[in-house]
């Protein structure tokens, strides 16, 4: 019997799931619930709508990016997410990594510059989750959300060249930060790394190799070239 199109879409969250997350050490099952549960398609544009489980980042308008499954679920479990975490997503672009998130339990603060993207994260995260479960704040991405501070965790949802002070000076005693540093070209030795506040210090150890797009916000300023 031929599946109807919303048992296509169960069955290729499933496959992303039991293809992708599993047999990449994704064991959260917060995590694996959300992304069992929620659309991925409907965070991107229409016409993007059917690379939404692929297993590769999918291009967004502006030069930005959707991270691929796995990685944004491997970066969201470095964060350990608990019940009731309040979390910061730095470049949440169309929302569904800060979705996955509230979905499984955190309080979330997703921050975007790109009025377009948060667009769709409006009218995706207002379909499927509770009232008030995402706060979606328009601002500069390298400075944070400082009016919600301190944060439990936060994600940088995009490949940055260093960690701004201004944001990791937002955490919480005992606060978690995660994010991929790497510098262009795309792939040149980009990691993914976990942050924790202690003791008032901030210090980043390696967790995996990975890759995705830069956020623009986050390039350094040009140089006088003399």
């Amino acid at each position: 019997m031929e599946l109807d199109a919303a048992e296509r879409t169960t069955l290729a969250r499933r496959h992303m799931v039991d293809g992708q997350l599993r047999p990449n050490k994704v064991t959260d099952p917060g995590i694996i619930a959300a992304m069992l549960d929620l659309p991925r398609e409907r965070f991107l544009p229409a016409g993007l709508a059917p690379r939404a489980y692929a297993d590769e980042d999918v291009r967004l308008p502006g030069g930005r990016a959707m991270i691929q499954p796995m990685m944004i679920a491997k970066l969201l479990q470095l964060l350990g997410l608990r019940d009731g975490d309040r979390l910061l997503v730095v470049g949440s672009g169309t929302g569904y990594a800060a979705a996955v998130a509230a979905h499984a339990g955190a309080r979330v603060t997703a921050l975007e510059e790109d009025a377009g993207l948060i667009g769709i994260a409006r009218a995706a995260i207002g379909d499927l989750l509770p009232v008030g479960a995402v706060a979606l704040i328009q601002g500069r991405l390298r400075e944070g959300h400082a009016t919600g501070a301190p944060y439990d965790a936060i994600l940088i949802e995009g490949e940055v060249p260093a960690i701004p002070a201004a944001i990791s000076g937002q955490l919480a005693e005992g606060g978690r930060l995660a994010a991929v540093l790497g510098a262009s070209p795309r792939g040149a030795g980009a990691r993914a790394v976990c942050g924790r506040k202690a003791g008032g210090s901030f210090s980043v150890t390696d967790a995996f190799d990975c890759a995705t797009l830069p956020l623009p916000a986050f390039r350094p300023a040009p140089g006088f070239v003399f």
